[in-house]
């Protein structure tokens, strides 16, 4: 087995039924995601490959808000795996800097396979199945669904956006509605466009519906 196969069956055992939308089948995802924009853009697939395998090893989501948890996880994980220096430096700073960390904080990265992980994290955020993870993860952390008395905050600190705790549709304002032009290259751009508008006419339903604007004949009756 090659190494990107070995740390593959290592996530996938680790993260195996895991409920808040950041599972297997998420980094799955993304892995594949990111192997394709990599390819596209020019950048080392292998090392795009293990970033994305290797990204939410750790969130901080899940570690008291503690950003030191996931790169620290994914260096033991390589170096078990016997991958050398050259390979582990780089995936360590993709996972170190990923994260999204509020509307006001910027979180560039650092190198092209950075760029095309973090955009493949990002547009698994989006469209169908971005709406499914977004409640996945609401009702995990006991968020409520929506509340129209708590309006959406645009977080100008990572420490506020890890404190908050609004709504599971404020957080379409609070992130999601603003990943499309944060996309950092231009196959992430493109892929972007219809999963936002996706989601922003699943919102629009939602509010529709959450009013009961709709009217009795929708039904047929």
């Amino acid at each position: 087995m090659t190494l990107v196969e070995r740390v593959a069956a290592r996530i996938e055992s680790r993260f195996a039924g895991e409920g808040s939308g950041h599972d297997w089948h998420h980094i799955r995802r993304v892995w594949r995601l990111a192997q394709a924009l990599a390819r596209e853009e020019g950048a080392n697939v292998d090392i795009a490959e293990l970033g994305a395998l290797v990204h939410d090893i750790a969130d901080w989501k899940f570690h008291g808000g503690d950003e030191s948890v996931g790169p620290r996880e994914a260096e033991r994980l390589l170096r078990e795996e016997g991958a050398s220096e050259a390979v582990i430096a780089p995936v360590v700073d993709i996972v170190a800097t990923i994260s999204f960390k509020g509307a006001g904080v910027a979180t560039p990265m650092r190198s092209l396979e950075g760029a095309c992980v973090q955009d493949a994290d990002r547009l698994d955020a989006l469209g169908a199945i971005g709406i499914a993870r977004c409640f996945a993860y609401g009702g995990h952390a006991g968020r409520p669904l929506h509340d129209p008395a708590v309006p959406p905050v645009q977080h100008a600190t990572a420490q506020a956006y890890k404190s908050a705790k609004g709504t599971s549709l404020n957080h379409f304002h609070e992130k999601l509605f603003l990943l499309k032009d944060r996309m950092n290259t231009a196959s992430g751009r493109r892929l972007a466009e219809a999963r936002h508008a996706y989601m922003a006419d699943f919102v629009a339903r939602f509010l529709q519906e959450w009013e009961s604007d709709l009217g009795i004949n929708e039904c047929g009756e």
